[in-house]
C-alpha cells in the first residue's frame, strides 16, 4: 500500500544521502522513480547532492508547481513506482496535499525529505503540513556539537555570530546553519535574563 512518508531533521542528517539511497534501491531492481528538489536552492547544480559526495538528476518544484498534475502525466507516459522529494520544507502546504492525493489516487509512494523547523524554531509551512498528513513520520537523527541530540537549527553570521531575525529562507549550507540540541538552541537564541 502507498503512503505519504516525511523524513525530517535538522541539518547534517544525511537526508539528501538517504533519498538517493532509496532512489538507487528502486532503480536497481528496475522501477522507475521521479526526484525532485527545490529550483530555490541552486547550490548543486539544480541536482540532489549529499555532503558525502552521491548526486542525482532532479525535476524541480517551485511554488507554482502542480505536482500531481505533473507526476499524473510522467506515471500515464510510463509507470512511475516511487516519487522523492529533497527540501520538503519549501512545499506550500497545497502541494503537500497534491503528494498527498498522489498517493490516494495513483498509488504511488512519495517520501518527503526536509527540514521541520527553521533557524528561529518556528515550523516552515509545507513541514507543518506534512507532519499533519503524512502515513508515516521518522526522524533523521544528528548531534549538536555537546553529544546531544540536534533537533534545532541556528543561522550564522560571516562573523561566526548566531542571528536572531531575517527572511525565514536562505539558502545555505554550513557556513550559515548549524544543528544544535534544543539546550544550546535556546541559550544561542534567548536573551540571557538575571534577576
Amino acid at each position: 500500500m502507498a503512503k505519504l512518508y516525511f523524513y525530517y531533521s535538522t541539518m547534517n542528517a544525511g537526508k539528501s544521502t538517504s533519498l538517493l539511497q532509496s532512489s538507487h534501491n528502486y532503480r536497481e531492481r528496475g522501477m522507475r522513480t521521479l526526484v525532485y528538489t527545490a529550483r530555490l536552492d541552486q547550490r548543486g547544480g539544480g541536482k540532489v547532492h549529499s555532503r558525502i559526495g552521491l548526486t542525482s538528476e532532479a525535476l524541480h518544484f517551485d511554488r507554482t508547481s502542480d505536482l500531481l498534475a505533473e507526476i499524473s502525466v510522467e506515471h500515464a507516459s510510463q509507470a512511475v513506482s516511487c516519487v522523492l522529494l529533497d527540501e520538503a520544507q519549501f512545499l506550500s502546504p497545497s502541494q503537500v496535499e497534491q503528494l498527498a492525493a498522489v498517493v490516494d489516487r495513483l498509488s504511488i509512494p512519495v517520501l518527503c525529505y526536509g527540514l521541520r523547523t527553521d533557524f528561529r524554531g518556528e515550523l516552515f509551512p509545507g513541514s507543518a503540513r506534512l507532519l499533519a498528513l503524512a502515513d508515516e513520520l521518522s526522524e533523521l537523527k544528528t548531534i549538536c556539537h555537546c553529544g546531544r541530540k540536534a533537533t534545532m537549527v541556528v543561522r550564522v553570521g560571516a562573523d561566526g555570530a548566531v542571528e536572531r531575525e531575517g527572511d525565514q529562507v536562505e539558502i545555505g549550507g554550513n557556513e550559515r546553519y548549524l544543528p544544535l540540541c534544543r539546550r544550546h538552541f535556546f541559550e544561542a537564541t534567548r536573551p540571557v535574563h538575571t534577576e
